[in-house]
């Protein structure tokens, strides 16, 4: 770090990441708490779970588009104003509650517009999420420009370290008292949200009167439309695809009016930009979508997969995430020397390997195994991410903010399209299939009727039904669904193995060009003639 403004805007993005992953522990540590009080479906609960991510790609996305006009100081704004706004929306939610006394459809009423109240205030905080990652992306790839993957693994060390401080609070506070004559009575999951205010009220007191820096693209002089370029008609289209059919679902449109905002955004995008997009960048596009189901899309699964091994332990599954978001933290902050010595495809390589073994170890392990399986698959997704974007940022400086943004933004786009719910699908097939085979009699009286997805038919339990069973029979569906999610587990270990062949033919194709090396824009050097040899691109074109 160059100077102490450099040095405080730092720390201040790094703290900000915090804020965003306070929100998502807080969220999923919360949820019951929420389904009790305002009377929440399974559906409803998944409805709050999605409007918490898709937003975040929306505004990463967007953001990047318009980043250097506006500013990054001003869009940092946006984004503590959400954080702020969201925990405040939130928190007043039980005020839309029915008084004690009411009537049934009173109360209904009540419950219903306190759904909306959080649906809102979840809606907020992830746009201001999406905004936080569209600035501190840049931002940090601008002022390490030499040391752009190492620096962003830094940066991204502060997701994990949030899930962590985020999760052990949540923890703590559930189980304390409120001090005085309430001392009996314990915390409500009020005070749980207002711990997003922590780390917000930080961030935001540390970026008043920091300095942004201008956009390495920017200050090189590469055009907008060349940035656009860069992304490309087949660039648009994933991301254009990605966006509709994720806001396409949540607002029910139909498919053939999916397909025409599809058509009419790149039709645009393509007359204006007359490119097709750099290959590469498209190749790294897709690695993105079993990138981030391998990492977002298993952690949002994995305290409930964890379920059935952590309950014959009596331990709580959510310490398995704050255990390996603990791994990733500690081993972020080591990245450099990592990445120096394996180049970022030989890290990335290396790293798929290590999480499809330990997505294997974590679906057979019994025990306290557990967490020796637990490690190995959170040293195996530590550097997924972060490294991603490092080589996108070294491959295509003159993409600026956008081909970095979008990059993530495809990534959290495909756990929502198709990572989280490729999770959920296998095991309800999984169910379906081992409990016909075994107890068709049983099948026949809690499986539901079939319905459609974008990965077929599937027919699901019905729990309420489950639950009316007759002990012995509970208790073998139990341990058939127990099954069924250490097979997704296994199952899910086909993407870190579709990476790791993906990243090799990246390697073959580099050493037949000399090698991995990062291309710097006018103005800079970069820094490890090894694997960063340094490439001088021209300001325009």
């Amino acid at each position: 770090m160059n100077t102490s403004n450099d040095r405080r805007l730092f720390w201040a993005c790094w703290i900000a990441l915090i804020a965003t992953a306070f929100g998502f522990i807080i969220r999923a540590l919360i949820i019951d708490d929420w389904q009790k009080q305002f009377g929440l479906s399974e559906t409803q609960k998944g409805e709050i779970f999605g409007v918490g991510l898709w937003p975040f790609a929306l505004s990463i996305v967007l953001f990047s588009l318009v980043i250097d006009h506006i500013g990054y100081g001003r869009a940092m704004v946006f984004a503590f104003i959400c954080h702020v706004a969201s925990a405040i929306v939130t928190i007043c939610a039980p005020l839309m509650l029915a008084k004690e006394g009411a009537g049934s459809e009173q109360v209904l009423a009540g419950q219903r517009a306190g759904y909306w109240m959080l649906y809102i205030g979840n809606f907020i905080v992830a746009l201001g999420n999406g905004t936080v990652e569209a600035v501190v992306n840049p931002v940090v790839a601008t002022m390490f420009a030499k040391d752009k993957t190492k620096w962003l693994n830094v940066l991204h060390a502060g997701w994990p370290g949030g899930l962590v401080v985020g999760g052990l609070l949540t923890i703590a506070l559930g189980s304390t008292g409120i001090i005085g004559s309430n001392a009996a009575k314990p915390i409500g999951w009020e005070w749980k949200v207002a711990l997003i205010l922590i780390p917000t009220v930080i961030y935001g007191l540390m970026m008043l009167g920091c300095k942004f820096p201008v956009s390495e693209r920017v200050a090189a002089g590469v055009p907008y439309r060349t940035m656009l370029q860069e992304v490309g008609i087949f660039g648009a289209l994933i991301v254009c695809w990605l966006m509709t059919s994720e806001v396409g679902r949540v607002f029910d449109w139909p498919n053939w009016f999916r397909g025409n905002v599809v058509n009419f955004l790149v039709l645009c995008y393509g007359i204006y930009v007359l490119s097709y997009g750099r290959p590469m960048f498209i190749f790294l596009l897709l690695i993105m979508i079993p990138l981030a189901t391998t990492e977002l899309g298993t952690d949002s699964w994995i305290s409930d997969l964890m379920k059935p091994v952590m309950k014959d332990l009596k331990w709580e599954p959510g310490w398995v995430l704050v255990y390996t978001s603990f791994i990733m933290m500690v081993l972020r902050f080591f990245a450099g020397p990592i990445v120096h010595r394996l180049s970022p495809l030989g890290l990335l390589t290396t790293c798929s390997l290590i999480a499809a073994g330990g997505l294997i170890a974590l679906s057979r392990a019994e025990g306290t195994m557990i967490f020796a399986a637990a490690t190995l698959y959170g040293i195996g997704k530590t550097f997924f991410w972060p490294t991603m974007l490092g080589t996108v940022s070294e491959q295509f400086p003159k993409g600026g903010a956008l081909t970095l943004n979008a990059t993530g933004g495809v990534g959290m786009l495909g756990v929502g399209v198709v990572g989280a719910a490729l999770l959920g699908n296998i095991q309800d097939k999984q169910i379906d299939r081992a409990l016909e085979a075994k107890n068709p009699t049983v099948h026949s009286q809690v499986v539901g009727a079939e319905q459609s997805s974008v990965f077929g038919s599937y027919r699901a339990l019905d729990q309420a039904k489950v639950d009316m069973l007759p002990d012995d029979q509970r208790e073998a569906v139990d341990a058939i669904k127990a099954a069924a999610k250490k097979d997704a587990l296994a199952k899910v270990a086909i993407f870190p193995l579709v990476m790791f062949v993906c990243y090799v033919i990246l390697i073959i194709y580099f050493r037949s060009k000399g090698g991995y090396q990062a291309q710097v824009l006018t103005g800079h050097a970069a820094q490890d003639e090894e694997f960063t040899g340094g490439t001088i691109g021209p300001g325009e074109g």
